[in-house]
């Protein structure tokens, strides 16, 4: 029972903020991903906060003003590029066969403009059929189950997982009976 008392952890000592340390956090961000400023964004404000609340007497508004500013800065330099990002999470998304709703959806999230999206969605050479196909081999459902007895019985799921991932109905039916 001592021993336990003993094993308590104590709170993470966050180390200071500053403006050099939240350029720093964003460099060594930007070093392993790439990365929307949207979301830079959110991994800088994210990481004021946490250190806001251990220090009641930081100035966040101030830390705001500067993530503005690194961010702008990174943009002049290059480092950061919506373009550059959504064209490579578009290629990444077609060859995994995922759908032009499902890349969208994502894109949005990580806070790019709708028409940098469609943009380069539709400069795309994409045939839906080829990647539901592509899903349908990784998720080994459709003509890819292992036995027609399976692929029977599991019909309408496999046609909910395809659905899911954002394709029509006609490119789902096409491939489920393939």
């Amino acid at each position: 029972m001592a021993e336990a008392e003993k094993t308590v952890k104590k709170p993470r000592v966050l180390r200071k903020i500053t403006r050099q340390r939240l350029k720093n956090i964003g460099l060594y961000y930007l070093k392993r991903f790439e990365s929307s400023v949207a979301n830079l964004r959110a991994v800088l404000q994210r990481r004021v906060n946490d250190y806001a609340r251990q220090d009641k007497d930081f100035d966040r508004h101030e830390a705001m003003a500067w993530i503005e500013e690194i961010l702008s800065d990174f943009q002049r330099f290059g480092y950061l590029n919506d373009e550059r990002y959504s064209e490579l999470k578009i290629k990444d998304y077609l060859a995994a066969g995922k759908s032009p709703r499902y890349i969208h959806g994502k894109l949005r999230e990580k806070g790019i403009d709708e028409n940098i999206i469609t943009e380069l969605l539709s400069q795309q050479d994409y045939d839906p059929y080829e990647a539901a196909l592509r899903l349908a081999r990784k998720k080994h459902i459709g003509p890819y189950s292992p036995s027609e007895e399976i692929r029977k019985e599991r019909r309408t799921k496999d046609m909910a997982v395809l659905a899911r991932a954002g394709f029509d109905y006609e490119v789902v039916v096409r491939v489920i009976e393939s």
